[in-house]
């Protein structure tokens, strides 16, 4: 069974950094591609960003990129999203996901999830 635990949430003021961490058991982050989602209220959960096995592709919102940056440590199992410029909207719960099959922009495509990260960014 595979669990993921979200990390490294918190109150940052606009145009500061943040580094969220997804540790991963039961299944290796290499092994699968590996995404991150983000959940604001009264929205729906919307694509950030994910990273591909074998490649390492990484993949990105047109809304973040530029500004975050996905990554994996294998060593660790970990996954991590490096936010940086936040901006106020960019305020949500942040989730990492585990795909399963299908297009990685859809949340319907992953197959476990995390309890989730707050992420608020003050303007």
């Amino acid at each position: 069974q595979v669990q993921l635990v979200e990390s490294g949430g918190g109150l940052v003021q606009a145009g500061g950094s943040l580094r969220l961490s997804c540790a991963a058991s039961g299944r290796t982050v290499s092994s699968g591609t590996m995404g991150w989602f983000r959940q604001a209220p009264g929205k729906e959960r919307e694509f950030v960003a994910a990273i591909g096995c074998s490649t390492g592709n990484t993949y990105y919102a047109d809304s973040v990129k530029g500004r975050f940056t996905i990554s994996r440590d294998n060593a660790k199992n970990t996954v991590y999203l490096q936010m940086n410029s936040l901006k106020p909207e960019d305020t949500a719960v942040y989730y990492c996901a585990a795909h399963s099959h299908g297009s990685y922009y859809e949340q319907e495509s992953f197959g476990s999830w995390g309890q989730g990260t707050q992420v608020t960014v003050s303007s």
